[in-house]
């Protein structure tokens, strides 16, 4: 059984009642907490978060919600998450610590009109793409999950993966760039190899 030292109890305490008071919904919000542009969230019920998670909202140009949170997610320490445009995070996710998860790029890298080396990466502008990540999705420690990339339902991000495109629902996806080591059989209630 895990024991909580004396210190760690208040914190908590004041974490909880700051919750019930700001985030009505929420479980557990501890402090601190970096949140940029309150009115483009939109969390659901029974959210827990832990220290130093960070929150970069709108991104100047939004006017509406541009994070949706779902039900019952749980987000580990320093989880930095920018929505410049859309990030929408389903049902029971559960993601660990110092996570990064952004809409949102300085520059433009590929197609028309791309960005210069030359110029101050600050001065370029900024340009986003929407991310997804479905239900009961297992996001682990050290993840990054790039604009662009939608993540399936019932899928898990291995530690330290660099999530660049598309991972489907049902599948474990492990490196950098992350790629798909294990697929989910439903019939028989294995993850196989592909």
């Amino acid at each position: 059984m895990s024991r909580y030292s004396i210190g760690e109890v208040v914190r908590s305490a004041y974490s909880l009642a700051l919750t019930k008071a700001f985030f009505p919904g929420a479980r557990l919000i501890r402090r601190p907490i970096y949140l940029r542009g309150r009115r483009h969230a939109q969390f659901g019920a029974g959210l827990t978060t832990g220290y130093s998670c960070r929150f970069d909202l709108g991104g100047g140009r939004a006017t509406g919600i541009t994070l949706t949170v779902g039900r019952n997610c749980h987000m580990g320490d320093n989880v930095h998450i920018v929505a410049s445009e859309s990030v929408s995070i389903g049902d029971n996710c559960l993601m660990a610590s110092k996570i990064f998860i952004s809409d949102t790029s300085h520059g433009s890298y590929q197609g028309d009109g791309q960005s210069s080396p030359n110029t101050d990466p600050n001065l370029r502008p900024l340009h986003s793409r929407p991310v997804t990540v479905g239900t009961n999705v297992w996001i682990g420690e050290n993840v990054c999950v790039l604009p662009g990339v939608s993540i399936g339902d019932g899928a898990i991000i291995n530690a330290n993966a660099v999530v660049t495109k598309d991972v489907p629902a049902g599948s474990m996806v492990a490196g950098v760039p992350a790629r798909v080591i294990k697929q989910w059989d439903d019939d028989g209630k294995e993850w196989l190899s592909p």
